[in-house]
This record gives structure tokens, sequence and C-alpha cells, in this order.
């Protein structure tokens, strides 16, 4: 048994809770503990990738409790891949949070940081149902906390409307889990797998709700339509620091989606047939539409980040709805991409809007610092996002079109054209803030430096390049992650370990 499996999720615990019990009014001190921790959790990461490629799903009992009885984490290389991208995502927020003097602006930012990371980590390595649930709960309370971080009326009203929709979206998790315990006996996702396909026919509709139920939720944590209504006013009035943490968040819906259509829901089973796909792939396409609509016609450069966010996970979703091995590895590279690109656009609109008056996409405002390492950081996220050559959104969106080259041309259409209609608000939004000849001229005085937090948002950028340059290798390895995924004999085998009878 890999006892490193619980490292992710134990020592951002232990960190948080002993700079609140230790540190609490010493900045330095915290910074310097969140940066070690943050650290050492990719380190970690780093090794529990390496582990789950080379030796496969490995499981860890609390307590030693065999399944499903007790809690179980399972490592495989989807939740070694994603525990790998949040400790690189974590590392560039926290040096951005240092170098710009976001983290001053409240009291408990870095333990805040370190529940966030604890509980979207575990959200990736639970192989329990409920306590998926538990850990959607524990990143709720931290990122709400981080949300309203600085304080303002603005802020605080976007703050009560993301966990008005996220506390909706727990309440039909629990009835979910309800249903599902009820039917099977079990919240065990590898248990419910082996059991789901033996299901006496009577039940088979109590677990069709369940499992429309889940899509809800999963939608609501995605960004996904009809339930995405949440996201662009929370993204935009958070911080832009934490709004790029977010980034990630979104992509514990995707994540979760492809978990249980993969494992616990696959389209062979005769309870639930396609019927994950029947939803989650029509909503994909509106969700990339009115993502593509909404950057076209942002009048704020954070909202602009915010639909470009919607559409990003309407381009995963459509991609995980097919279920198949080839639209999986798509989805999983393109879900990597989009995490990366949208937090530099959330960190860019950051060094914008603290150097202006206002957040409006106009040429109005007086010419800024650095203007132009911003502009082509804008730049690239731009191209990024859009989906253009030479970054990894062109690949990542070959591969999804590729994936449906036999199946429809609907998908065809709506890809394509929302690319189109984002370049052009990208550039719309560009032109404005930094290609107009008063957008150049002399820079105010006495401009901050902000030299570490330009380090940690180029750092995002090197780490968008070198999955552009390594797109080869990468995608062969997630193609191998996809084709696991839709066998899960060794996850089951895994999860199950110990279990009597």
């Amino acid at each position: 048994m890999n006892h490193w499996i619980i490292a992710p999720v134990v020592l951002p615990s232990l960190v948080g809770a002993l700079m609140i019990i230790t540190m609490r009014g010493d900045l330095l001190l915290q910074r310097v503990a969140n940066v070690a921790a943050i650290l050492a959790l990719n380190a970690i990461a780093l090794a529990l990738l390496w582990s789950a490629t080379t030796h496969g799903p490995e499981a860890y009992f609390l307590g030693d409790w065999p399944a499903p009885f007790g809690i179980a984490l399972v490592l495989d290389r989807l939740s070694a891949m994603m525990v790998a991208l949040l400790a690189v995502l974590a590392l560039a927020v926290v040096l951005y949070a240092i170098g710009s003097g976001w983290d001053r602006k409240g009291a408990h930012f870095h333990p805040l940081l370190q529940f966030l990371l604890m509980g979207i980590a575990g959200a990736f390595l639970t192989g329990d149902a409920f306590n998926l649930f538990v850990f959607f709960e524990v990143l709720l309370i931290a990122s709400y906390g981080l949300m309203i971080h600085g304080g303002g009326a603005t802020r605080t009203r976007a703050g009560i409307q993301y966990v008005a929709f996220n506390l909706f979206g727990s309440s039909l998790f629990l009835i979910a889990l309800a249903l599902i315990y009820g039917v099977t006996g079990t919240l065990n996702m590898a248990d419910l797998a082996a059991k789901l396909p033996d299901l006496p026919e009577g039940d088979t509709a109590l677990l069709r709700v369940a499992a429309v139920m889940l899509i809800m939720v999963f939608a609501i944590k995605g960004a996904l339509v009809p339930l995405q209504f949440w996201l662009p006013g929370t993204y935009a009035n958070a911080p832009g620091v934490v709004a790029a943490m977010f980034a990630v968040m979104t992509k514990v819906g995707a994540y979760a989606a492809l978990r249980f259509g993969t494992l616990v829901f696959p389209p062979d089973l005769p309870a639930t047939g396609d019927l994950l796909s029947s939803l989650i792939l029509p909503a994909g396409l509106v969700t990339l539409v009115v993502g593509a609509v909404g950057v076209l016609g942002a009048t704020t450069l954070p909202r602009l980040v915010a639909f470009g966010g919607i559409a990003s996970m309407g381009t995963a979703f459509v991609a995980i709805g097919a279920f198949t091995p080839q639209t999986t590895a798509a989805a999983l590279y393109y879900m990597v991409h989009s995490t990366l690109a949208t937090a530099i656009l959330f960190l860019v609109a950051d060094l914008v809007t603290r150097r202006r008056t206002h957040a409006r996409l106009d040429d109005t405002a007086p010419p800024i610092a650095q203007a132009g390492l911003i502009s082509a950081l804008f730049l690239a996220g731009a191209v990024a996002m859009a989906g253009m050559p030479p970054l990894s959104g062109f690949i990542g969106k070959l591969l999804i079109l590729d994936a449906f080259r036999a199946q429809t041309a609907l998908v065809w259409s709506v890809v394509l054209g929302s690319s189109f209609l984002m370049i052009l608000g990208y550039a719309r939004a560009g032109s404005r803030l930094f290609w107009k000849a008063s957008a150049l001229e002399a820079q105010p005085e006495d401009p901050r430096a902000d030299g570490l937090a330009f380090t940690a948002t180029f750092g995002l950028l090197a780490a968008l390049v070198a999955l552009t340059v390594l797109a080869g290798p990468i995608t062969d390895w997630m193609a191998e992650t996809a084709r696991t995924l839709h066998a899960p004999e060794s996850y089951i085998a895994a999860a199950r370990l110990g279990q009597e009878g």
C-alpha cells in the first residue's frame, strides 16, 4: 500500500491548521510555510504521477478498514494527473499572490488556500461517492472565503450567489447518493461498478433518477448550461489571483463526470445506457456557444475571461460526453490546456485592472505600466484560449475534431464557429486595451514592478508551451490513460482490495 497517496490531503490540512494556530498575524511566516508546503506538494504529485504510470492503480484504506465499509483513496493515472495539475497551478498562484500583495488584503489567505488544496486533491483521489461530496463541501467553504477576500459589497453579493448555487448542488448530491445507497447498499465507486450490472430491473428507474441528479451536480460544478449562471459574476468579481485558482475548480465537475461516466455509469450499463452522453454532449455544445457569445459581448476584461472559461468547459464536456477512448484522451489534453490558459488570462486581467481606474474594455483610460509585457501575456493567453496555432489550444481542439470526424458535423460546426467568435472577442478586447496608440504612450510614474507576479504568470505560460512542444508523448500518455478509464478492471481490483467475501 502506498501511504503517500493520502499526502496531498493530509499535508494541506495540517499546514492550514498550523497557520491558523501558530502563525496568525505573521504574514512572512505564512508565506514561507505556504510556498514550502506547495513545493512539497509538487514533489509528491510528481512522485504519485510516476507511480500511477508505472504501477497502475493503487488504493489507500484509512484505518485499514476494507472496502466498501471504510474510506478509500484511489490513485490512478487520471487522479494523479489532476493532482499534479493542481500543484503546478497552486505554486503559480501563491507566488503571484505574494508578488502582487493580494495576500495582504485579508487575514487568512494562505490557510484558506491550503484548505482549498485539501478539498480539491481529496475530490480527485477519493474512491467513495460520499467522500466526494465531503470534499466538495470542504473546497466550497474554502473557496467562499477566498472569493470574498479583500471585502467589498459587490464581491460579497457574488459570493452569496456562488454559495447559493453550490448549496443547491450539494442538496441534489445528497439526494442522489441516498437513492444510490438505497438501491445498492454501497457508495464505494469501485463496488458500485461491480454491482450495478447485476442490479434488479425494478430498481433501474431510481438509478436513472440518481444519475440525472448527479449530472446536474456536475453541471453546477463545471458551469454547464443551463446551470452556468453563477460563474461569470462570481469569477469576474473574485480577486484575479483567486479566479486563477478557481480555473481548476470547474475541472472538478468535469473530472467527476468523466469518472462516473466511465466507472459507475458506463455506456454499456443496461440500467442507464447512453443517458449521460445524451445529456452531457448537447449541453456541452450549448455551453460552448454561450461562452463564445459571452466573450464577444463582454464589457469588462474579467467577464471576458470568465466567459472564456465557460467556453473551455463546454469544449471539454463535448469531448467527455461522447464517452469513447479517443474523445476522452482529447478531453484530458484539453482540460490541462484550458486550466493553464484560463489561469493566465485571469492573472493578466488582474495585472490590467490593478493599473486602471476601471475594468471596462475601452480606450479611455490612461496608459498602464509594463504595457508591453502584459500585452504579450494577453496575446499568448488569447491565442491559447481561442484555439489558434501554435499553442496547445489548437492541438486540443484538433484532437477533439479528429475524435468526432466520423460521428457528426454538428460538433465541427459548433467548435469552429465558436472559435471564430472567440477570436473576434479577444481581438476586440486586445485592441482596445493595448493596441490603440494611446495604450503605449509614456508609462505613469512610479509603476509597480510586480517581478514575482510576472514570473508566476510567465511560469504558467512556460507550462503551456511545454504542453505544446511535448504534445506527442503527452497525448500518447493520455491515450493510454483513456484506455484504462474505459477498461476499469484494474481500478476496481485495486479499490476493492481487502474486501471480505
